[in-house]
């Protein structure tokens, strides 16, 4: 992110993404394959995954009576966990271990469904009385893809401008009323413009106090509030608004974490501490994911909500996507993508897609949306161009789009867009 022209030997963010390889694929019926293309296995093949499962938590309770419960954080069907779950039972009921309802069990047994790009990866935590927890894993290798499973019905982004300006953008938050409101984030000031006529018109500056020089890198986060209007936090600084106008605004240094979700949205809350002299967050979650308290240092994060978790996105300093879900921490090395991703909800496919930065020339760059079906990301859009270099990609408020800001360095200017998705006829 953030390719600015004294970037270099300053955590250059990834210039790169998309190799040319990946195929845009327009046919709608194939997304039934990404529904139902689960990589089932036979019950033969879970049966001895089921058996030493059985086994190592039949060493740990001993005889007498447990409450199981499978929760599915990986990309197999309902039918296959339900399968797994009664072979569970099976082989559990031969080493003397039965399943009873909760109040009556003296352990209980929490099998949780995961997976990482090679393997299936089954993890029980096991809760017995004043006993310290005790966690056993299996794990099996799961069935290469064919080339042509991971296809998605094609979708369409949309691009609507929203503002532009010669001083540097950081972020921009679209505020629903009569009239609507546009706060922008840049680095002196927190701007509100109103709709009139079709035109923004500026109302009021709000001029952001801080004692130290900003890191070169400068990012910073605009974020919609229920009880105020917005918090606004940049490198070392947090500022927050009042609820009424005129609007007024306190700003004092704070090492605070960062909200990586939209603070107004359906999405789980998870925040993340940013390297206050740099251009990347630490790494350090707040408050995690399950057990999960940090990953790698990363630029941005996407969140995929699923039926019974949240499958995150991290692109770190290194130019790879690490996927986490609460249980596993796993690297994808190969997809190219940029270091701007976000989450987006729409009506199509899932749901719930990835938009991904990248670049067309040394000069301008691209976004694409991407499904990940069982972290094997599938580009479901065609690439949309810009007349510049992306600086900040944030999802917006209220999910269902994604806040884009530009560098137009032929027209000097900063332009924010919203970008949206829908399904392609």
């Amino acid at each position: 992110m953030l390719k600015t022209n004294h970037s270099a030997g300053y955590n250059a963010r990834n210039p790169y993404m998309l190799a040319s390889s990946l195929r845009i694929v327009r046919a709608s019926a194939a997304l039934l394959l990404v529904l139902l293309d689960v990589t089932f296995l036979s019950a033969s093949d879970w049966k001895s995954s089921e058996q030493e499962m059985a086994g190592k938590i039949a060493s740990v309770t001993g005889p007498g009576a447990v409450a199981l419960e499978v929760t599915n954080r990986c990309s197999l069907g309902r039918t296959e966990v339900d399968q797994i779950h009664r072979g569970l039972l099976t082989e559990l009921a031969t080493l003397g271990v039965r399943a009873v309802n909760s109040d009556q069990a003296a352990a209980t047994v929490q099998i949780s469904l995961s997976e990482d790009l090679q393997h299936y990866v089954w993890v029980a935590e096991i809760h017995q009385g004043s006993n310290e927890n005790s966690v056993v894993m299996v794990s099996m290798p799961r069935p290469a893809r064919g080339p042509e499973t991971a296809q998605a019905a094609a979708m369409t982004i949309h691009k609507s401008q929203l503002w532009s300006q010669s001083t540097r953008i950081l972020d921009v938050a679209i505020v629903s009323g009569n009239p609507q409101h546009m706060i922008v984030l840049d680095p002196s000031a927190v701007t509100i413009y109103s709709s009139q006529g079709g035109h923004w018109q500026q109302d009021q500056i709000l001029a952001i106090d801080h004692s130290h020089p900003w890191p070169r890198d400068l990012r910073g986060r605009l974020v919609l509030r229920k009880d105020h209007l917005f918090d606004a936090f940049l490198p070392g600084v947090f500022c927050r608004s009042t609820i009424s106008a005129p609007l007024s605004m306190n700003c004092y240094a704070s090492d605070d974490p960062w909200p990586l979700t939209p603070g107004m949205s359906d999405q789980p809350a998870l925040n993340a501490f940013f390297a206050s002299t740099r251009n990347f967050f630490t790494g350090a979650l707040s408050p995690g994911l399950g057990k999960q308290t940090a990953t790698s240092a990363f630029y941005s994060v996407a969140a995929l909500p699923r039926d019974k978790y949240t499958l995150w996105l991290f692109a770190t300093l290194d130019g790879q996507i690490n996927f986490l879900d609460g249980i596993t921490d796993r690297a994808a090395p190969q997809l190219h993508w940029g270091s701007d991703i976000a989450g987006i909800h729409s009506s199509c496919g899932s749901g719930w897609q990835v938009l991904a930065s990248g670049n067309a020339d040394l000069a301008n760059d691209i976004a694409q949306a991407f499904e990940v079906p069982d972290r094997e990301p599938v580009a479901v859009s065609a690439r949309i161009e810009f007349s510049g270099n992306i600086t900040a990609l944030w999802t917006s408020p209220e999910g269902n789009g994604a806040l884009v800001v530009l560098h137009n360095a032929e027209m000097e200017t900063y332009e924010a867009f919203l970008l949206t998705i829908t399904c392609s006829q």
